[in-house]
């Protein structure tokens, strides 16, 4: 699946022959949607299944390239029953709010680049079948959120580009089979469990420059 989205991108990199005007970065608006891949933690990796990650926020660039920006941050990973002796149902909401530190550049009239990290602080919320059956409704975790990012971005006009997204967010504590309500170890080193939850996204992303400016000449 992430094969075919670069696939996708970069068809559309190389072939679109629209007259697009170079961007001049400045305050602009972005949602990115992707789809996260757990890695780190075993056991985060084998029980969760990401399915969707969404991150909306506001950038403002500076001359030197230099960004500044604020938004939120949402996934969610069922579990996947597949992976258990017995099936569980129900999965892991994790909604952040961070602060973006970021370099967006373009080199060219369609082609930029946009490096960074956001900084926020997590709300997540595991819900399953064996948690409502022990009387709780929610597992709530609070924990820091760091999302090292890179987009790869081509421009449609001054005012809006699409981007190809590639994150890595760590999620600041470890995955536990009794994170869902388990309460066996399922067989893992319980030096697993200390490993900071941790996932791969690649997607797509839509940013709209409200400036709209161009450093094309007339």
């Amino acid at each position: 699946m992430r094969i075919k989205l670069i696939t996708i991108f970069a068809f559309i990199l190389f072939s679109y022959n629209g007259k697009s005007q170079s961007i001049d970065p400045d305050d602009s608006f972005t949602i990115e949607l992707g789809l996260p891949n757990s890695f780190t933690n075993k056991p985060f990796k084998d029980i969760m299944q990401g399915l969707v990650c969404v991150s909306p926020y506001y950038q403002y660039a500076f001359k030197s390239g230099f960004a500044l920006g604020a938004g939120g941050h949402y996934s969610y990973f069922a579990v996947n029953e597949f992976s258990l002796p017995s099936a569980v149902y129900g999965g892991m909401h994790t909604l952040a709010g961070f602060f973006k530190f970021s370099h967006e550049k373009f080199w060219g009239e369609r082609f930029g680049t946009d490096l960074g990290v956001k900084l926020g602080y997590a709300h997540t919320m595991v819900k399953t079948d064996v948690l409502s059956a022990q009387g709780t409704l929610l597992h709530v975790i609070q924990s820091t959120y760091i999302e090292p990012v890179v987009g790869l971005i081509l421009s449609s006009d001054e005012a809006n580009s699409y981007r190809l997204t590639i994150g890595y967010p760590f999620y600041g504590f470890g995955f536990k089979p009794w994170t869902i309500g388990l309460d066996s170890e399922l067989g893992y080193e319980s030096t697993e469990f200390g490993r900071i939850s941790s996932f791969l996204t690649i997607g797509f992303g839509y940013t709209h420059y409200f400036n709209g400016k161009s450093s094309s000449e007339e």
